[in-house]
């Protein structure tokens, strides 16, 4: 009996390149790895899930930290100019400023006086705010800050 189809029963369809590749992968994120677990893949896959699963907590970790550090930084700052974080990030996205915390920061120790304009802009906002600047109508802008009617 003769077939005219071809097919291909019983016979094993060999994957061998893409094994391969996807072994290389592993060892080339394993490179750096002390040992047998650079060469064996089988310690090798087990070291790199661990490591990339200890890569993204550390990222995660990283974000905090630097979120810490930049709220002290402005925390301090804002306090040698007479006002807390709070208000100070308040009144400043009252004015319609749009600096981030990560700005804010950098601000404070490579140009105080940049910050201590955006110190007191904070301020002269806040007792705007608060009903204080009636009892001082005519009261100027802080000196070095430049508002819309100066524009």
């Amino acid at each position: 009996m003769v077939f005219l189809t071809a097919l291909n029963f019983g016979v094993k369809v060999k994957s061998g390149s893409s094994k391969f590749w996807k072994r290389q992968r592993i060892f080339q994120l394993s490179a750096n790895f002390y040992g047998r677990r650079r060469n064996c893949y089988r310690l090798a896959i087990r070291s790199v899930q661990k490591a990339l699963t200890h890569s993204q907590e550390g990222r995660q970790v990283k974000r905090r930290a630097l979120g810490q550090l930049w709220m002290g930084r402005i925390g301090a700052a804002s306090l040698e100019h007479g006002i807390s974080y709070e208000p100070f990030y308040i009144a400043l996205s009252k004015c319609k400023l749009a600096l981030d915390r990560h700005i804010l920061s950098d601000l404070t120790y490579t140009e105080p006086r940049t910050f201590k304009g955006l110190a007191t802009l904070a301020r002269f906002q806040r007792c705007a705010d608060s009903g204080e600047r009636e009892k001082r109508p005519l009261e100027e802008p802080p000196e070095g800050v430049f508002t819309r009617g100066m524009l």
